[in-house]
């Protein structure tokens, strides 16, 4: 690896853990205030205690994130460990333990399939010594041998730049965010406040008023981000990927094959929740907010760029 090459990677490295523990300070504020806020809002009253407990929820939830989350993810993909008895399954772990060793990973991750006709793959995991990979079927019965290592140095890549450890607690606390928000929306909109019902027009208003700004907006300022910054490390790994391989028609290609899939009607569908799509080495869930919330660059754009190299 050439130096500039290799400083660039480290720095790369470093920036992707401070954001990651940027991510959880921010995280622990939001979840905070919210809990603080619907406490108070339930209760009438705007005790310390109750922010003292929503630090500790969240502290408690980012804690179990962080050292199983990735559990949580593989179990919830529908992941389950690959068969050696299968000579396709032998075939994936050959080329996954390859570009490890390329990669100069200090561990070979850990191996999943996913039953699936989708062609699409992620890696997941809090560091290089604790990743996994999973890859659907489809993939593996579709791309050729060039293809499939393009993939896979692609998730390789979000391992050893810790892409995987910001994803992981993206997938996870996204969606607490978003339950919690949409919980306490409902519970305005068909309960009535609870138990702060009585004093509406008093103290309570101002409460009210800013859980119902933090339900609302919580949720879209980190998809907003998530999404931007998701979009910025998907390129990375693409062009890390390539670099890895030496070969970037593989990766474009599998690419082409994943487009030519998602633009038929019956394509098959992968069921995965927008909170974890992102992990994703293809975004399974389209809708028309794409263009504000989209966590992968267009696939065409993709293609592009990786035959320019």
């Amino acid at each position: 690896m050439e130096p500039n090459v290799r400083t660039s990677f480290q720095a790369e490295i470093a920036s992707n853990k401070r954001k990651s523990w940027a991510l959880i300070a921010v995280v622990l504020l939001v979840l905070s205030a919210l809990i603080y806020v619907i406490a108070a809002i339930y209760t009438g009253g705007t005790s310390i205690a109750f922010l003292i407990f929503g630090l500790l929820f969240s502290g408690v939830y980012v804690a179990t994130t962080y050292f199983y989350g990735d559990q949580i993810v593989l179990s919830t993909t529908g992941a389950k460990p690959i068969d050696l008895r299968n000579p396709k399954h032998v075939f994936l772990k050959n080329t996954v333990e390859n570009l490890a060793f390329a990669a100069r990973l200090p561990k070979t991750p850990a191996i999943y399939v996913i039953e699936s006709g989708a062609l699409n793959a992620f890696a997941t995991g809090r560091d290089p010594e604790h990743a996994s990979i999973a890859v659907t079927t489809g993939l593996l019965n579709t791309l050729d041998r060039n293809e499939l290592e393009g993939v896979i140095a692609h998730e390789i890549s979000h391992v050893s730049n810790y892409d995987i450890r910001f994803s992981l607690l993206v997938a996870c606390m996204v969606g607490l965010i978003a339950i919690l928000s949409h919980m306490f929306l409902r519970s305005m909109m068909f309960g009535g406040g609870g138990g702060s019902s009585d004093r509406k027009g008093g103290g309570a208003l101002p409460l009210i008023l800013i859980g119902i700004a933090l339900a609302i907006f919580a949720p879209i300022i980190v998809r907003m981000v998530q999404a931007a910054v998701s979009r910025k490390r998907e390129s990375l790994a693409d062009a890390t990927g390539a670099k890895l391989t030496r070969y970037p028609e593989g990766l474009a290609s599998a690419l082409e094959k994943i487009k030519a899939q998602e633009s038929r009607k019956d394509a098959p569908k992968l069921n995965v929740s927008e909170a974890e799509s992102h992990l994703f080495f293809s975004d399974p869930v389209k809708s028309h907010l794409d263009g504000l919330f989209a966590t992968h660059p267009p696939l065409d754009e993709r293609i592009k760029t990786l035959r320019g190299m």
